[in-house]
């Protein structure tokens, strides 16, 4: 299977927007709960997805895609950015983030179950050393282990690789800043509800820097990255091009240094040096 440009390229803009989502949401659970944060920056989202909807008239979607989309919402909207936040009340950002080097895996995984795409032997090799590689430093590197915090980053993985399979399926009828959209539209009314019962009494707790993540994770990390990975995930391969995120995970980890002031260590930049090595691989013999 040939790999388009376009594809790899929406991609990696999508990853590089994703990747400043862990950092963000970290500092974001320092000001709300976690519930909350997970409804209030779905509102937040669906309130500029519909601006777009307006704005360039896209057409609804056919009762056929409803239950789709649902699942989208299930996965991206509610699923991800929730247990990612529980999981930050247990966890370093640094240790989460690597974890996230295990989405391209689900993401294939469900890709071939979803989409029916049968990428090569040698494929599944890169991504699996690619997924070994992140998922070993990810423990190796971690001071305190979290069985809780792990638990919920992994729902969160399963949660999202499905979500980004289905919605890379729907894209390619959709398009991928609609699919996103209608999946928020959908999952606004239970949003709403929960930003409602769960809103604090104050925001004394709300810093600058909390206000700012809210605004990164609302708009970015739940639209705009959206509208370049689908589109990504559409033009190149939902299991192809799903092998980008293996770069998200350092990505984030040099956002949480900046952000957070959490090391790098030097075992860092040698598993990047693997990863990178696993990408290209993967998309050689994709």
């Amino acid at each position: 299977m040939q790999i388009s440009s376009p594809g790899w390229g929406n991609g990696i803009l999508g990853v590089l927007i994703f990747s400043g989502s862990i950092p963000a949401t970290r500092i974001a659970v320092t000001g709300f709960e976690p519930v909350f944060l997970t409804s209030i920056r779905a509102v937040l989202a669906t309130l500029l997805a519909v601006v777009l909807l307006l704005v360039f008239k896209a057409k609804r979607p056919e009762k056929g895609d409803v239950f789709p989309l649902m699942t989208v919402g299930l996965g991206v909207v509610i699923g991800f950015p929730l247990f990612t936040a529980l999981a930050l009340q247990h966890i370093t950002a640094a240790h989460s983030t690597v974890f996230i080097g295990l989405l391209p895996l689900m993401t294939a995984v469900f890709g071939v179950l979803r989409g029916g795409e049968r990428p090569g032997r040698l494929f599944w090799v890169f991504s699996l050393l690619g997924s070994f590689a992140v998922a070993g430093f990810a423990f190796y590197q971690s001071g305190e282990v979290s069985l809780i915090g792990d638990a919920y980053m992994i729902a969160a993985i399963v949660l999202c690789g499905f979500g980004y399979a289905e919605g890379a399926r729907l894209t390619k009828t959709i398009g991928g800043w609609q699919v996103i959209s209608w999946a928020l539209i959908l999952a606004f009314p239970v949003m709403a509800t929960a930003a409602y019962v769960t809103r604090p009494i104050g925001f004394e707790g709300a810093t600058t820097p909390v206000w700012l993540s809210l605004a990164y994770v609302s708009i970015f990390s739940m639209l705009v990255g959206f509208v370049f990975w689908y589109r990504g995930l559409a033009l190149g391969g939902t299991a192809q091009v799903g092998q980008l995120q293996l770069l998200q995970p350092f990505f984030g980890l040099v956002l949480a240094a900046v952000l957070l002031s959490e090391a790098i260590s030097p075992l860092m930049i040698v598993v990047t040096i693997l990863v990178v090595g696993c990408v290209a691989g993967a998309k050689r013999f994709a």
